[in-house]
């Protein structure tokens, strides 16, 4: 069985369902054969912090409400990610363009080091407050998961694997794919959100049994980021 995960960086609900479909798949009695492939989505491709303004900042800005009230929200959503174990850090977050961890997590997958750089990348902007959008900090990430200095070097100064950022994006709009984290399985069934492990654990019992449509079925939550929401 193969899964594909549409997920940005800076979308923290792909970090919560992240971890609400591992818990599913380490329950999985075939989860060995089960292949994850972790697909690029940047919710904002366009974003620049010239004013290094916040994450409450920003948030507030873009949807015209107070700071206090984009606290709240925040506050929202960091509730539900210590649901699964996950303490954002959402005063310090670091509001980055995604497109270079985009590219580093491409060339991640040639050298079988995709799943731990994906994991750290999420980790660095949600808990530990890093900067995504600066190649130091993205060339630690990638010498920390085993990757060669030297490539992470030329990869970051070049344009490496941008292609293959666009044609993950190309792909996600063929498929009418408009918010993210987005899972498919087989081809066939779509899993739009941070849904439940419950939720992950029936669709991969169903798709392993080969039981569903041709058409393929969806299943759809609030806890999704979009281009224009969160």
């Amino acid at each position: 069985m193969k899964v594909d995960i549409w997920s940005d960086y800076a979308c923290p609900f792909c970090y919560i369902g992240k971890r609400e479909f591992e818990k599913a798949l380490q329950q999985f009695a075939g989860k060995e054969n089960v292949e994850v492939t972790y697909r690029s989505f940047e919710l904002d491709p366009h974003f620049s912090n010239e004013a290094q303004a916040s994450a409450v900042q920003l948030l507030a800005q873009k949807f015209g409400m107070s700071e206090q009230q984009a606290k709240e929200m925040m506050g929202q959503v960091a509730a539900r990610a210590q649901e699964v174990d996950l303490a954002y850090n959402f005063e310090e977050m670091v509001p980055a363009n995604t497109f270079d961890a985009h590219r580093l997590s491409h060339y991640a997958k040639t050298v079988q080091a995709a799943n731990e750089v994906t994991e750290k990348l999420l980790r660095a902007h949600f808990i530990e407050a890093k900067d995504l959008d600066d190649h130091q900090t993205l060339l630690q990430i990638g010498e920390s998961c085993g990757l060669d200095r030297e490539e992470l070097t030329a990869l970051l100064q070049g344009d490496r694997f941008a292609d293959d950022v666009r044609r993950d994006e190309a792909f996600a709009q063929q498929l009418q794919i408009q918010a993210v984290p987005f899972f498919v399985f087989n081809d066939t069934y779509g899993v739009s959100g941070a849904q439940p492990a419950a939720i992950f654990s029936d669709v991969l019992q169903k798709a392993s049994e080969d039981s569903l449509s041709a058409e393929g079925k969806e299943a759809s939550t609030t806890e999704a980021c979009r281009e224009d929401h969160c």
